[in-house]
């Protein structure tokens, strides 16, 4: 009751002061980030160098934190119910895609915007009807209905001749199949100008444009030839949103953050992190020139249990991190099958740094076996940098809440997720 208070006193302040309210809003998340990711990122940037420690858009922007349990009595959420508290203000059950307890629908701060006449966007890495950017666009029993959820993109419209999404960048070419009468075909013969390379973003140039850049997710950013493809999306859809006078709304979801976390990879998670900073380091900027315009970043949980620090160690070594230049994906594939002579060998094109013969024959031991292989990498090369985790799970630890511009200050101290989504949607008008 007190926090309600709390809240709702602070709520009542800022709106005495009319610059509180944007014009445009844009709500990073980054799935699976909890605490640690941010720090680690903080020390990944400077290779553990106290020295070189410096703030980044993270601890620039940080003002709060945020609770993250769903509706049952598990504390612990999954990215649909996490994604639905956000997009909506209503906790749900797990796998749960817009849809309350109950499976009634819920209508999201993307779908209010739209009713207000806002110009609307989905940006992920993951493919764009996975269970966050879904949940601002979709209602579904079930997060795995993802194509009942990706027709929901195009069919679910306010009115006729308006989409409910106007912009739609990340991954899913094969839930928007673009042969005649397909999905994507509809789509562009609808109206939607479409790309389906990351090389061609410069040819989007109007709403509504759909962008699909693989089949389901993108790849790693740090198996990717395109490592900043996240920043180069938001890019485009900052461009494209701020063609007219029209406000907008944008929610952009560092997906394979999580998905790095669920393998206990900790190189792979750094990239994306490091791809979610420079995407929303585009927004800050773009917030600082307008004036106008609110971002904020959060996450929907924590995945894997992230520590620095492992094995009784008082250390964590980003540098050995840095030198690791594949996800664990990639190198189980490269190790499987192969004798164990010819490991250093395969190694040296992934790692800066040699393993022992110990490890070596670790590895070669489950050498034929692809999960056994990548969850030995996974402990051997974290193990080097001092990196620890509890789970290839969530967790249900608070996540960092950061925010700037028109309407920040609604997000100090400590919210829970439905406080966020409740505090955007009053914004939204």
């Amino acid at each position: 009751m007190l926090k309600n208070m709390a809240f709702g006193v602070a709520l009542m302040a800022g709106s005495a002061q009319a610059a509180e309210v944007p014009k445009n809003v844009i709500f990073f998340i980054g799935d699976g980030m909890g605490p640690a990711y941010t720090t680690a990122y903080r020390y990944y940037q400077a290779d553990s160098q106290v020295s070189q420690v410096t703030d980044t858009v993270f601890d620039r922007l940080l003002i709060g934190s945020a609770s993250t349990f769903p509706h049952d009595e598990t504390v612990v959420t999954d990215s649909a119910a996490g994604a639905t508290a956000l997009a909506t203000g209503t906790k749900s059950y797990n796998g749960a895609i817009g849809v309350d307890a109950h499976k009634q629908p819920l209508d999201s701060m993307l779908v209010q915007a739209k009713s207000m006449g806002w110009h609307t966007g989905v940006i992920a890495t993951s493919h764009v009807n996975h269970a966050t950017p879904a949940s601002f666009v979709a209602h579904a029993d079930s997060r795995r209905n993802y194509q009942e959820i990706a027709e929901q993109f195009y069919s679910r419209r306010l009115k006729e001749d308006q989409p409910l999404v106007d912009l739609i960048l990340g991954g899913g070419q094969r839930y928007f199949p673009m042969e005649q009468d397909q999905l994507g075909s509809k789509m562009v013969n609808w109206g939607y100008q479409y790309a389906d390379k990351l090389t061609q973003l410069d040819s989007l140039t109007r709403l509504p444009a759909l962008g699909l850049f693989a089949p389901k997710q993108l790849p790693y950013a740090v198996d990717s030839d395109q490592p900043k493809r996240l920043s180069a999306m938001v890019s485009t859809g900052l461009r494209l949103l701020s063609q007219s006078d029209t406000p907008f709304f944008l929610m952009v979801e560092g997906s394979l953050i999580d998905w790095c976390g669920h393998d206990n990879d900790i190189a792979c998670a750094m990239k994306e992190m490091a791809d979610f900073a420079g995407a929303l380091e585009v927004a800050e900027a773009f917030a600082q020139e307008r004036g106008d315009t609110l971002v904020v970043f959060t996450a929907d949980h924590s995945t894997g249990g992230l520590t620095l620090g492992a094995g009784g160690e008082y250390r964590w070594e980003a540098e050995q991190v840095k030198q690791t230049g594949a996800s664990l994906r990639t190198i189980t594939d490269a190790l499987l099958n192969q004798p164990q002579e010819q490991f250093p060998q395969i190694l040296a094109r992934f790692l800066g740094f040699e393993l022992t013969q110990g490890e070596l024959g670790e590895l070669a031991k489950v050498s034929k076996e692809e999960e056994a292989l990548r969850w030995k990498l996974a402990s051997i090369l974290s193990g080097h940098s001092y990196t620890g985790w509890t789970t290839s799970g969530h967790t249900a630890v608070d996540v960092p809440l950061g925010a700037m511009g028109p309407g920040s200050e609604r997000f100090r101290g400590h919210l829970d997720n439905t406080e966020i989504a409740k505090a955007l949607k009053q914004m939204i008008r």
